[in-house]
């Protein structure tokens, strides 16, 4: 199976897809790239980013970027700073009114095939409004380009589906990035609750509070907490043998499992619910020792991560042995992984 032919497949049923990299320099462009020369002259795309891609050098590491190169017609949302560096002749759309660094993001349509830069909005809320103000102006497919250190844009509240790029750029041990990635993966794809009165509820727990808690009699207490991230204490006061569901809204970090698990073994059997995967900041460790004592983590969203794609060059001067990194990350993992680099 090639890329192009996963690809194609995958976008039968998803219409936004997001790219995460997992460090700078993992060939995330070169994932992009990959995707628009396979899009080219098939679909009406759009394409946005948080971040900033496709400059000639990296502005922290000055090292020399891929360029990101697009056809006419397709249709951009970008901060109003970037298109002084665009090649090619733009026609302006609108003005979405969302500001950032670089100007407000104005939605754009390519007037020939070129170059480009993107620098979209950072923020959760003005993504999704610009992939919405996208599908309205008739966008088959929708690409979100992200930054290497942000991957709540993977959220099924932005995006279907989400390919990861990891490489040798991540660390200089083949086993670490290995490692990385495949605990990445398992945080962003842990299962989804499927009983649907308990999915009922806890959104109305969310759009009401921090934190609840579920009984065996679907009952619901909501606790008073202004965050969950030190809420350990008020969890387990508030646990009995009837519960069923722990609630929580935003973030599950390894410290509230870990005073948690410290504290009180009413967890055991109980079934922890996030909104999805990107809201669970927890180490292999952590996450390992809270499922092995009982805990039990499940999401109200579910990601699809669709594929990863490697990069086994380091830009710092050392790789990995392709064949060996491709090999040992596909035994490691149930998705797709493809080599994307340019050997290939």
């Amino acid at each position: 199976m090639t890329f192009k032919s996963h690809f194609l497949n995958i976008i039968e049923k998803n219409k936004v897809i997001s790219i995460i990299g997992l460090a700078k320099n993992v060939s995330k462009t070169t994932t992009l790239n990959h995707i628009l020369r396979i899009l080219e002259g098939k679909f009406t795309l759009g394409l946005t980013s948080i971040g900033r891609d496709g400059e000639k050098y990296d502005l922290i590491s000055y090292f020399s970027k891929p360029r990101i190169f697009v056809e006419e017609g397709t249709i951009i949302a970008t901060a109003q700073e970037s298109i002084h560096n665009y090649e090619i002749p733009i026609e302006i759309i609108k003005n979405t009114g969302i500001s950032t660094p670089m100007g407000d993001v104005l939605i754009i349509k390519l007037l020939g095939n070129g170059n480009i830069e993107i620098a979209g909005p950072s923020i959760n809320s003005h993504l999704f409004k610009v992939c919405q103000e996208l599908n309205q102006l008739g966008c088959d497919l929708i690409i979100v380009d992200g930054a290497f250190d942000r991957r709540s844009y993977a959220t099924p509240l932005i995006s279907n589906a989400t390919i990861i790029s990891t490489g040798a750029s991540v660390s200089e041990s083949m086993e670490e990035v290995i490692a990385l990635t495949t605990h990445t993966v398992k945080l962003l794809t842990i299962k989804q609750e499927e009983n649907q009165k308990i999915l009922k509820l806890s959104e109305d727990i969310i759009k009401n509070s921090k934190l609840g808690i579920i009984g065996s009699d679907n009952s619901v207490k909501l606790l008073n907490v202004l965050t969950a991230l030190d809420a350990a204490k008020d969890i387990a006061e508030n646990l009995e043998e009837d519960s069923k569901y722990i609630v929580i809204k935003g973030a599950v970090t390894s410290k509230l499992l870990e005073d948690l698990m410290r504290i009180t073994n009413e967890y055991k059997g109980k079934t922890f619910l996030v909104e999805d995967g990107t809201k669970l900041f927890l180490s292999k460790n952590t996450i390992g020792k809270f499922e092995k004592k009982g805990g039990i983590l499940k999401v109200l969203n579910p990601i699809t991560i669709a594929a990863v794609t490697i990069n086994p060059t380091s830009p710092y001067g050392y790789e990995f042995e392709k064949n060996e990194f491709l090999n040992l990350l596909k035994k490691e993992l149930t998705i797709p992984v493809f080599n994307l680099g340019p050997s290939d």
